[in-house]
């Protein structure tokens, strides 16, 4: 077992995964954590952000700001852009992005990049840790080959290899490393055994250590497509509701009091990097890895109709346009939350995004209202809510940060060129809306 006497960690990738447990990791007596981040354009910056002893977010993330200084401040933690730092590491862990192509397969790029720079210059000894969320079957069938024939080494032997995931997500990113229970599997035992006592010091629930790395990979990508499918049910029974003139919430209160029941909640579209994606990594390795199974049917259907959530927040802004005369190409359309979740500035495949290409597409104006994103694809999103929303036809509402919950209706009527509100996550209550002479729409209101 590794001294505890000084534990040196390398983490590959600076991201909503990789910084707060770096941090978290260097604030154990003794460890002494190195964060690789590649110098580009358009992340370098995190660089010299984290080594000022600041976080990078600028969403809400309670004690990530403090946990940062104090960790920087005691030369505990800090980042570089060379892979080559991570060969007196004990342990390294994998934490670059994942995503997927236009045809739903992994692309591995980064991964496979990073395996390669750890393979050129890993000890002998180290344990490998990858917590990016990959297709079953990739730790063993990419990661493992590549460090076998770069590093020369012989597993089991020379180094351990295991894959344990985070489950984060913004907002909570501390909070859920440590009181979510974790997840480990490893390509043998001693694998399992390095990572448990690495994740042991920051970890307060239980850890659950699976029989192999691909057992921990399907427990990922099956734990966010039940999520995903479950989501996609909501939303189409939306859809049911709305075509019915029911509204959906009242039915999922009457459902969800049963203590066994929990519906989830319909939307403008799911985000975020992990749901969007994990299904189709999941079909993926089910695919290639699986024996004389057929494709499955439930994970694609899910994701078209999830899809197809800001699509529909569209077709409602167009329904109530033509009863009122107006048409996309002369209207000012503002939308109202660019981060996939509410109060962070995680635009990662963000349902905005669809909607403000689908209102391009008919040559509407529009504005970009978030109170903590600066740009979505290069394009500057408005931080003043009055400014964003002056002389506007219709706000379409994607993300329910606090601040929308709070404002002042009567002024927003009044700043608006025409008081009509498109809700695509349950902000508002439709009878007061009315009351305040607004023309108001949601998803599953009816």
């Amino acid at each position: 077992m590794v001294s505890r006497i000084s534990t040196k960690i390398t983490v590959f990738g600076m991201g909503y995964v990789g910084i707060p447990c770096a941090a978290l990791l260097a604030d154990v007596s003794d460890f002494y954590v190195t964060g690789v981040q590649r110098r580009s354009q358009r992340s370098g910056w995190k660089i010299d952000q984290i080594n000022s002893g600041k976080s990078p977010f600028k969403g809400e993330e309670p004690g990530l700001d403090e946990l940062i200084e104090r960790v920087v401040k005691n030369k505990k933690f800090s980042v570089t852009d060379d892979p080559a730092i991570c060969s007196d590491a004990d342990f390294i862990l994998i934490d670059v992005q994942t995503p997927t192509d236009d045809i739903h397969y992994p692309r591995y790029e980064s991964l496979e990049e990073v395996s390669r720079q750890i393979s050129k210059y890993m000890k002998k000894g180290v344990t490998v840790i990858v917590e990016s969320t990959v297709a079953p079957g990739t730790t063993e069938n990419v990661v493992l080959p590549i460090l076998k024939e770069g590093s020369g080494f012989t597993p089991d032997k020379d180094f351990s290899l295991a894959f344990s995931y985070e489950r984060v997500m913004p907002g909570k990113l501390l909070e859920y490393i440590i009181n979510m229970p974790r997840v480990i599997g490893g390509i043998n035992e001693k694998s399992v055994q390095k990572a448990e006592w690495l994740y042991g010091h920051i970890v307060k629930r239980e850890i659950s250590t699976m029989s192999s790395c691909i057992a921990a990979e399907l427990a990922k990508t099956i734990e966010n497509s039940y999520r995903d499918v479950n989501i996609a049910f909501a939303n189409e029974m939306a859809l049911v509701c709305e075509s019915m003139g029911v509204n959906i919430y009242d039915i999922i209160n009457v459902i969800n009091a049963r203590h066994d029941r929990h519906m989830h909640i319909p939307g403008a579209g799911v985000g975020g990097h992990c749901l969007p994606k994990d299904p189709w990594l999941l079909r993926y390795g089910a695919m290639k890895y699986g024996t004389h199974f057929r494709e499955p049917e439930i994970i694609a259907l899910s994701r078209r109709i999830n899809d197809n959530m800001p699509v529909h927040l569209v077709e409602l802004i167009g329904n109530i346009f033509s009863k009122m005369n107006l048409a996309f190409r002369d209207s000012k359309i503002t939308v109202m939350g660019i981060a996939y979740l509410e109060d962070s500035d995680d635009t990662r495949n963000t349902p905005a995004r669809r909607v403000l290409s689908l209102l391009r597409s008919r040559n509407t104006e529009v504005i970009l209202h978030d109170p903590f994103v600066d740009y979505l694809d290069g394009e500057k999103v408005e931080s003043d809510l009055w400014k964003a929303i002056d002389d506007s036809d219709c706000l379409v509402f994607v993300t329910k940060h606090s601040e929308y919950y709070n404002l002042d209706l009567e002024k927003v009527k009044t700043k608006m060129k025409t008081p009509i509100i498109i809700d695509g996550r349950n902000i508002f209550i439709s009878d007061e809306m009315r009351i305040l002479g607004f023309t108001y729409e949601a998803i599953g209101k009816g």
